[in-house]
């Protein structure tokens, strides 16, 4: 086992959080979830673009999709405890898995029914 690093302060603490947060991001990106989820985003600005939707539309998604990033970089925290306290089957490691998964998903329908609201709006399908 390693031993835990020390603990830093002022501008040390900075660097190490930059460090630690871009570690996780790595990590991240292991999940083919995450690959999809960016994917999404990139064919939601992809049409965005096409449709010449305004800044405050391009806002949005971004927000949108840095806290779906977000809750998926703690879902894959809870999967990543739950798989090393619970190697065995066991409901609570599985209501766990669930919960996380579903707060996922309910991002991703709000990152589904942006982008079609605001599509929507650019294609004169529907009016203010």
């Amino acid at each position: 086992m390693s031993e835990r690093p020390g603990k830093h302060a002022g501008l040390a603490h900075v660097i190490a959080a930059t460090r630690y947060s871009l570690a996780g991001a790595r990590r991240l990106w292991r999940e083919a979830a995450f690959r999809h989820e960016l994917l999404a985003f990139g064919l939601i600005v992809g049409l965005f673009a096409f449709s010449a939707v305004p800044l405050w539309a391009y806002l949005g998604a971004i927000l949108l999709m840095l806290v779906t990033v977000a809750v998926e970089a703690v879902n894959t925290a809870i999967e990543e405890v739950t798989d090393h306290s619970s190697p065995d089957y066991s409901d609570m490691a599985k209501h766990a898995k669930d919960l996380g998964s579903f707060a996922v998903s309910c991002l991703l329908l709000a990152n589904g029914l942006w982008a079609v609201w605001v599509l929507a709006l650019a294609w004169n399908l529907v009016t203010l």
